[in-house]
Parts: C-alpha cells; sequence; structure tokens
C-alpha cells in the first residue's frame, strides 16, 4: 500500500523545484496535496502535471491573510490537515557590507514569519499524528559566503523546529527539519554562480549534488509513519556535505 493513502498535505512554496518534486512523491503515494505559490501560471502548470488530486492555491506565506485563504480552502474540500510542509523560501546572495533592509526583510519575512504562521494557522485543521516537516538548508551549519542572512533564516527554522517540539503531546503532531544541500533547482541556478556549484559539488564527500527527488523521498519518510518516533530532529539530505 502506498504509505500517504487517504492522508491530506499542504505544502507551501510547491510550484517548482523541490516543493514540486515533494508533491509529486506525496501524490504518488496516495495523499491529496494542496500546493502554494506567489505566480498563478507557475502553479497552473505543475496542477497540469500533478493531476486530479491536487489542489493550487495563490499564496504568499509571508502574507497572514493568504494563509487564512490557503486553510478555508484546506477546510471546505477536505477538513482536515495531517502533513504540512513549510518549504517556501527565498534567497539573495550579497556580499557582506551590502545587505540592504529590502532584502534582510524580505528573507526573513518568507522564510521565518511564513514558516511560523504556516503551521500556527495550520493547528486547527490538524489529526492526531500529523507531520510538520520545516525545510531547513545546509547553510545554516556552514553558511556560504553572501548567503550569511539566508542562512540566519534557515538556523531560525531549525531552533522553531526544536521549540515545538515540546508541544507535540498538547497538539498531536510532531514536527522535524529536512536540510537540503545544494541541489540544482531554479532558484538555485538563479542563486548561485555556476562556479560555486562546482566547488559545492567538489567539497560533497558523495562527489555530486543532490537531485529534488532524493529530497522528496526524505520528506515522504517524515510524513509516513515509518517517522512515527522522530520528532524534534534535523534530517540533513546533503551527501555529507555540512555533516563532515
Amino acid at each position: 500500500m502506498a504509505v500517504l493513502t487517504d492522508k491530506v498535505a499542504v505544502i507551501t512554496g510547491g510550484s517548482s523545484g523541490i516543493g514540486l518534486a515533494i508533491a509529486r512523491a506525496f501524490r504518488d503515494e496516495g495523499a491529496k496535496v494542496f500546493i502554494t505559490g506567489r505566480r498563478k501560471e507557475t502553479l497552473d502548470e505543475a496542477i497540469v502535471e500533478l493531476g486530479a488530486n491536487a489542489t493550487a492555491v495563490v499564496c504568499d506565506s509571508a502574507a497572514p491573510a493568504d494563509l487564512d485563504a490557503l486553510y478555508e480552502t484546506v477546510r471546505a474540500q477536505v477538513g482536515h490537515v495531517d502533513v504540512v510542509v513549510a518549504n517556501a523560501g527565498i534567497g539573495i546572495q550579497t556580499a557582506f557590507g551590502e545587505v540592504t533592509e529590502e532584502q534582510f526583510d524580505a528573507m526573513f519575512a518568507t522564510n521565518v514569519k511564513g514558516t511560523v504562521f504556516t503551521v500556527q494557522k495550520a493547528l486547527p485543521l490538524l489529526r492526531p499524528g500529523a507531520s510538520i516537516i520545516l525545510t531547513g538548508s545546509s547553510a545554516a551549519t556552514r553558511p556560504p559566503y553572501g548567503l550569511e542572512i539566508y542562512a540566519a533564516t534557515k538556523a531560525a527554522v531549525r531552533n522553531l523546529a526544536r521549540g515545538w517540539a515540546h508541544s507535540a503531546r498538547q497538539y498531536g503532531f510532531r514536527v522535524n527539519v529536512l536540510s537540503p544541500g545544494t541541489v540544482p533547482t531554479p532558484g538555485l541556478l538563479d542563486l548561485v554562480p555556476a562556479e560555486v556549484r562546482e566547488q559545492s559539488e567538489e567539497a560533497t564527500p558523495l562527489g555530486r549534488l543532490g537531485t529534488p527527488e532524493e529530497i522528496a523521498a526524505a520528506a515522504t519518510f517524515l510524513a509516513s509513519n515509518a517517522s512515527s518516533y522522530v520528532n524534534g530532529s534535523e534530517l540533513a539530505v546533503d551527501g555529507g556535505a555540512a555533516q563532515i
């Protein structure tokens, strides 16, 4: 049997890259998926691929009102949530000394504020045993030059999971962080120059970069009952790059 049969999953930032790969994997394992993104045209393309067992909602995770509308859609269609993947995030590469207030606010708004309210607003819909997955990054452990602020947001995400893990008993969920290493996605290709990606590949003990599908496989584990006793943890899927 598919490991997510009859489960309902909400995946923010699910219209492309790692988020779309997670949505695809969850769908293949039997879940009903709700994906979000800020661009309707990209969401429409994703829904064509994902098919009838997926719903797309235009949503900026940094805007609590958008999240209210998202969860109202979920409530109206299915009435509950089993898996939340707080995946929406942005990175802006800027050398130290040149970071602007706008860049700082944008990254913390989407990556930290967005994560907080994506989870908090899901609480009334969570079924017992729900799995909350926060997308972190190996950058939180080893911040790359020019991405220090992004790395700080992901370190904050890691500590949110540590704190929220204590609420598992009260709310009936478990929460974990999924931390990818360097994975070629449209966002990463725009953010990280080719020579930096090559350096990252060379520095990875496995000798290669990851794929969105490998991250999605790890997310599926965290979403499934196979990880039912995993709470407050960080699952690094980075080929060992930030582990040794």
